[in-house]
């Protein structure tokens, strides 16, 4: 039988999708063919969670690997940024859809199906992947006030933690109104990127030279390749978006899922899209005006802003310094949102909204208060992110194969070993960077 089985009633979270019922009027009027919008309206009610999830896809994390793989290895890992995005195209798909055919999130569905050694261990290891999220999210929130604005960055923290609960609480009004903040954000870092590279664009046919020969000529390619991969493809998503659509609209016949997977198909396409145009214009910026300018050291955040301003004028840095300020304030409040979903599936449990982004916020502002070098911080984060990736990555393939659980959303054989063949070039990657730092020296 195709249909999947019932699934037991969901804990309230993230998913429910009560607060919004226009929205979800619309999508079942489409779903069942009684709509009467214009083709390219009907798509509207199923955008937003991919939009929501591509924020982790161009936060400061991103920012840092990026600036500096372009300064210090100019084009040479293009091709990553476009391999990733790809990548996370599969991955946030599959994602999407485990929580449309079951109803339940991957947190969740791990603890269902999982011995509880297993379930409190996976915990564990993303509870870590979402502190090490939170690190990269609130030093760069705080590094666009501090850019922007000239204010110590113990005020700037403080000033990034005030406006990210004031996001997290647009939650309370339903998922629209937080979609819509977060997609404007999208805009203004989008915006800003296509601006500042568009003062120095590269001759197509390096671009095109870069993405078609892939190479990592050194260690530091290696390293720099890996953290790149774990700020693109980001394991505490992959949980939010099963989250963001296992009580958006709800339908068990096989005909509408089937449709609903393809309207949330191209919300995925089009936000990783932007997501992955975003990262590609942020190394191209760095190898164009910083590596092939001979700057030195230009790859951390701070020297960036500052060089930029005599190389492209004040407009591109006070751009740059925008656009990291709204990444660091969205994907900071949606890093929160992840971590409420990592613990809620996992253990049944939620704390206060207010008290995780109190815990969450120590680690940076120790950082902070300590005087570390925060784009160094940022990359190393990264890393980290990029080993967490296999603990989502593997009981996402595993569960989306079966067809007792996805029903008519199963993978196809291809899909499923496509998505294996990407999970097994993250581990091997992570093993090779891995054995490089640890005979380094």
């Amino acid at each position: 039988m195709d249909t999947p089985p019932i699934p037991p009633p969901r804990l309230p979270g993230v998913g429910s999708a009560s607060a919004d019922r226009g929205t979800v009027r619309a999508a079942v009027e489409v779903l069942d063919g009684s709509s009467r919008r214009r083709v390219w309206r009907r798509v509207l009610p199923f955008m937003g969670p991919a939009f929501i999830a591509s924020v982790a896809y161009m936060d400061p994390g991103n920012f840092a690997t990026n600036l500096e793989g372009g300064a210090k290895l100019g084009l040479t890992l293009l091709w990553v940024v476009l391999a990733s995005n790809l990548m996370a195209m599969l991955v946030q798909s599959l994602s999407a859809k485990l929580g449309i055919a079951t109803g339940h999130n991957l947190a969740e569905l791990c603890r269902l199906r999982y011995r509880p050694a297993v379930v409190y261990g996976m915990w564990v290891v993303m509870e870590v992947v979402a502190m090490a999220t939170d690190l990269a999210e609130f030093l760069g929130g705080a590094l666009g006030f501090y850019l922007l604005l000239g204010v110590p960055m113990w005020l700037a923290a403080v000033l990034t933690a005030v406006v990210t609960f004031g996001v997290l609480l647009l939650e309370r009004l339903g998922f629209r109104p937080m979609e819509a903040v977060i997609t404007v954000m999208i805009g203004v870092i989008a915006v800003c990127y296509l601006i500042v590279v568009a003062m120095r664009f590269p001759p197509m046919g390096e671009v095109v030279g870069a993405v078609a020969v892939p190479r990592l000529p050194s260690r530091e390619a290696v390293y720099l390749a890996a953290a790149i991969l774990g700020a693109t493809v980001m394991p505490h998503v992959i949980f939010l978006h099963s989250a963001l659509t296992q009580g958006r609209v709800v339908t068990r016949r096989p005909k509408q899922l089937r449709r609903l997977m393809r309207y949330e198909m191209v919300d995925v396409v089009v936000a990783m899209g932007v997501a992955g145009c975003v990262n590609a214009a942020m190394l191209i910026m760095a190898a164009q005006t910083f590596h092939r300018g001979g700057v030195e050291d230009a790859g951390t955040i701070e020297r960036a802003y500052q060089t930029l301003t005599p190389l492209l004028g004040s407009a591109a840095a006070t751009l740059f310094a925008m656009s990291l300020l709204a990444s660091g304030l969205s994907s900071s409040a949606v890093g929160t949102m992840a971590g409420q979903t990592i613990m809620q599936g996992f253990l049944r449990r939620r704390i206060p909204v207010w008290l995780r982004r109190l815990i969450t916020m120590a680690p940076p502002l120790t950082i902070i208060l300590l005087g570390a070098d925060p784009t160094r911080t940022l990359v190393f984060s990264q890393v980290v992110l990029s080993f967490g990736l296999p603990f989502a990555l593997v009981p996402l393939i595993l569960f989306t194969r079966r067809r007792d659980l996805m029903g008519t959303l199963v993978n196809r054989r291809s899909t499923t070993a496509l998505a294996a063949i990407v999970a097994g070039g993250i581990i091997l990657l992570n093993g090779y960077l891995l054995w490089q730092i640890a005979t380094s020296g």
